[in-house]
């Protein structure tokens, strides 16, 4: 199932790729676009929409500074982007286009860490850019700006390069889960049955995907650390160039033949278990979220799925300083 899903997600990116042939060209030594969700974790449906995050290199440092993306320019892009994912098929961009946004460079890396960092959205499309991003077009403007964002969290490691901890990166990455957990707890309001169907659907993807997403980049690094005692930024890269569940491959990989490796294949199981579930269209997950008995049934299985991810984080952690300071 997995292998299926990013072989399809590999055929439909490429053809996106290929009608994006104007956009490539307005980019080019200017600015990236890149994939999240379904399609950045290489795990997409025939249902799946794009979600996109548009970034421009900037000429001079400084937050403030404008990226080399003119106006006209990020209008031009979104239009072909609008144009090719609707002569593909894909669905359309959710909110009418509200989170096909734009972020110059150095605003997204130099807000690291600033109070505004939420408020203006560079807070979620730097850590998924991290986390889950496929480049769509220019793909070395992509490369560049994730050196540039990893040279910000890892910024102290010349002088600490034989035990460098990465608890800036982690504590982003901990405060972007729960500000997603903590998102989904805020949309609570009256609702229609079918609009609870819609919210138990959310929650069962916010507690397998958005959870993997997050943890398994916590997992790599903090094996990595458990291992060698520091992490480098060439290891950060690695942990980066792989989607969620090739880093659960890569660490069962290095644990081949413990128990521990046999949590990591039942997570792996699981995690094919929702990607067969979420393989329907809207209407028929409503459908089934109605139904008590298996919203119940599928409400086990994501607590299995948490249950299982943490004990793999106690099991890689136990007795690292990195983990303690992951919990305290």
């Amino acid at each position: 199932m997995i292998e299926d899903r990013r072989a399809y997600s590999d055929q439909r990116f490429g053809e996106l790729i290929d009608a994006l042939a104007n956009a490539a060209k307005t980019c080019e030594a200017k600015a990236c676009v890149y994939a999240t969700g379904s399609f950045g974790r290489r795990e997409a449906s025939q249902y799946s929409d794009v979600d996109l995050f548009i970034v421009s290199l900037c000429d001079q440092p400084g937050k403030e500074q404008k990226g080399r993306l003119s106006k006209l320019d990020e209008i031009l892009l979104k239009a072909d982007l609008i144009r090719a994912t609707r002569k593909l098929g894909f669905p359309d961009f959710s909110k009418g286009g509200d989170y096909l946004q734009h972020h110059p460079a150095n605003r997204l890396i130099e807000a690291t860490g600033d109070r505004n960092d939420d408020a203006t959205n560079t807070f979620t499309a730097r850590l998924l850019l991290l986390l889950e991003s496929k480049p769509l077009v220019g793909a070395g403007v992509h490369g560049q700006v994730i050196d540039d964002v990893i040279a910000k969290y890892w910024r102290e490691f010349p002088e600490h390069n034989d035990s460098f901890m990465p608890a800036y990166l982690a504590n982003d990455i901990l405060r972007f889960w729960r500000t997603l957990c903590l998102n989904y707890e805020a949309s609570t309001h009256e609702q229609t049955v079918e609009d609870r169907a819609k919210r138990k659907i959310k929650n069962y993807k916010l507690k397998h995907s958005r959870l993997l997403t997050c943890y398994s980049a916590i997992l790599y690094l903090l094996y990595v650390y458990s291992i060698d005692g520091t992490v480098t930024v060439e290891v950060a890269k690695s942990m980066v160039s792989l989607n969620p569940t090739q880093r659960l491959q890569w660490l069962a990989t290095k644990l081949q033949g413990s128990e521990t490796a046999d949590d990591i294949f039942a997570i792996l199981k699981g995690y094919e278990r929702f990607l067969d579930v979420t393989s329907s269209p809207e209407e028929d997950l409503i459908a089934r979220f109605l139904d008590n008995r298996e919203a119940h049934q599928l409400r086990s299985e994501q607590s299995e799925f948490g249950d299982l991810v943490y004990k793999l984080l106690l099991s890689v952690g136990r007795d690292s300083k990195f983990y303690r300071r992951l919990v305290v």
